[in-house]
């Protein structure tokens, strides 16, 4: 049974993050996409709000599961018993990133491999970064991110002002 791992911080997941899943999940019996929860970050979703937005927007499928993990990922992996992690690439920079990153997970566990799967074009401009700054500054998110993306972002933002 071949089992992997996406793994990202999906705050939020975006049409891109939505491609890799599509095209990666028929390609092993089972993909957990895994909401990485790094404590030192500040997200603007928490990790049960991204792991339910997540289940939200994908395509169901019976490989596919959605699940949160706060430590190394190399960890989670080996706990799901899974040899591959999933990396998605939009640019140069991401690959000399996540490149860095395959090396440091080998070095950690030599048994897991890193494959990299580039977002189709019409998602290569695509960050959940940017989608944040749109939204914050009254934009349409509907050509990044799933309806149900889009109106948690804007109630987050609505939420986050009453408390500022």
């Amino acid at each position: 049974m071949s089992a992997a791992v996406y793994a990202g911080s999906f705050d939020p997941v975006t049409f891109g993050h939505l491609n890799i899943i599509e095209r990666v999940a028929p390609l092993f019996d089972s993909l957990t996409v895994l909401v990485a929860n790094d404590p030192t970050k500040n997200y603007f979703f928490t990790p049960d709000e991204r792991k339910q937005l997540i289940e939200k927007s994908i395509k169901k499928a019976p490989n596919v599961r959605v699940d949160f993990w706060s430590g190394l990922t190399v960890d989670y992996v080996k706990k799901a018993k899974a040899k591959y992690l999933v990396r998605g690439i939009r640019s140069i920079s991401d690959f000399d990133h996540e490149f860095v990153m395959s090396e440091m997970n080998k070095k950690l566990d030599p048994n897991i491999d890193t494959i990299f799967v580039p977002a189709d074009s019409e998602f290569h401009f695509i960050s959940s970064r940017a989608v944040k700054e749109v939204a914050l500054n009254g934009g349409d998110l509907g050509a990044f991110v799933p309806a149900a993306v889009a109106k948690a972002v804007r109630e987050k933002i609505v939420q986050k002002r009453k408390t500022t």
